[in-house]
């Protein structure tokens, strides 16, 4: 596809195509609206000094997406999270042993426990109306999940991904995943990831259901200082 320069820079793309409503563009720095997401980008991060200034008026701690930016006085980089960048193009076939569920209001508070006590930081108040979530429950308690962010034209990224840790093992992020993964393709999109590059049970994961790394690409943390 012609269009998959635009997965090189995601948060940038997705603000500027679908998600544009929820940005706050900065000229050359795009952001999500901190209660959606934590994450900026820009197509010269050596240019946005200013701007990433500006944004940090709004929120102590977020990720800029891309090359490493050169950073105010007022901020620090708190760590560079690589990450690998994976994609897929066909239907995945995976046996479904567990009814998932879409997740409606009624389920946001358990959703946003969920995810922030697996994967803390990154799933905010109203990260869940970026896209559809859905779960797994076992014994009415919400046990793992999975769900939509950043949204381009042509592609839409799977995130929110996880299991309680008590109830690993089962192939319920498998099942979760190839679902979700298989709504986007049924849109006429392609589904992408990230995972972290030193997570090798989750790439093994992934690469089982047919999902190929296209990319590294590293999530700057900064904080304010």
């Amino acid at each position: 596809m012609n269009s998959q320069f635009k997965l090189d820079n995601p948060v940038w793309y997705s603000l500027s195509e679908t998600q544009h409503q929820i940005a706050i563009d900065l000229d050359q720095l795009k952001c999500y609206h901190p209660d959606y997401c934590p994450f900026v980008a820009a197509t010269d991060t050596s240019s946005v000094t200013a701007q990433l200034q500006q944004y940090a008026q709004l929120v102590d701690n977020f990720y800029l997406v891309g090359e490493k930016p050169v950073l105010p006085a007022n901020l620090v980089f708190v760590k560079e999270l690589v990450c690998l960048q994976m994609v897929i193009e066909h239907r995945i076939d995976v046996v479904f042993t567990m009814p998932i569920i879409s997740l409606n209001k009624e389920y946001v508070p358990e959703l946003f426990e969920l995810v922030n006590l697996v994967q803390p930081g990154y799933f905010k108040s109203k990260t869940v109306q970026l896209g559809a979530y859905r779960g797994i429950f076992n014994d009415g308690q919400l046990v793992a999940v999975a769900g939509e962010r950043m949204k381009m034209e042509s592609f839409v990224e799977v995130s929110a991904i996880v299991t309680h840790p008590d109830h690993t093992g089962r192939g319920y992020a498998k099942q979760l995943t190839a679902h979700t993964a298989n709504d986007i393709i049924s849109q006429g999109k392609i589904p992408f990831l990230h995972v972290a590059a030193d997570n090798l049970r989750a790439i093994k994961l992934y690469e089982s259901l047919g999902f190929r790394t296209r990319r590294k690409i590293s999530f700057w943390n900064m904080l304010k200082s």
